[in-house]
């Protein structure tokens, strides 16, 4: 059975920053790519980053390339996600995921089969 667990999450004014982590259990980690996605109220889930298993290939939504950096820790089975210079439109549920096939990596949604329950993210303005 594999588990996502997300953490990090929280109230922050613009410009702060925050770092979230997400601990995964049940699947060989490093075979796997992990992505970052989020859901604002009223709105699709979006993707926002993805990571190779071995943590050399990454992808970014433009809104947020420069700002936020995905790192993994393959020893700790996490995978973080580093927001920087955070903006009030960056508000939603950040919810990670596992890639569905193990040496894949993808920024579509359809293609991650296992999510966490969520992290809630605020930037006040």
């Amino acid at each position: 059975q594999v588990q996502l667990v997300e953490s990090g999450g929280g109230l922050v004014q613009a410009g702060g920053s925050l770092r979230l982590s997400c601990a995964a259990s049940g699947r060989t980690f490093s075979n796997y790519a992990m992505g970052w996605f989020r859901q604002a109220p009223g709105k699709e889930r979006e993707f926002v980053a993805a990571i190779s298993g071995s943590g050399t290939s990454t992808y970014y939504v433009d809104s947020v390339k420069g700002r936020f950096t995905i790192s993994r820790d393959n020893a700790k089975n996490t995978v973080y996600l580093q927001m920087n210079s955070l903006k009030p439109e960056d508000t939603a549920v950040y919810y990670c995921a596992t890639h569905s096939r193990p040496w894949r990596n993808s920024r579509l949604r359809d293609e991650y089969d296992y999510w966490g329950q969520g992290t809630q993210v605020t930037v006040s303005s």
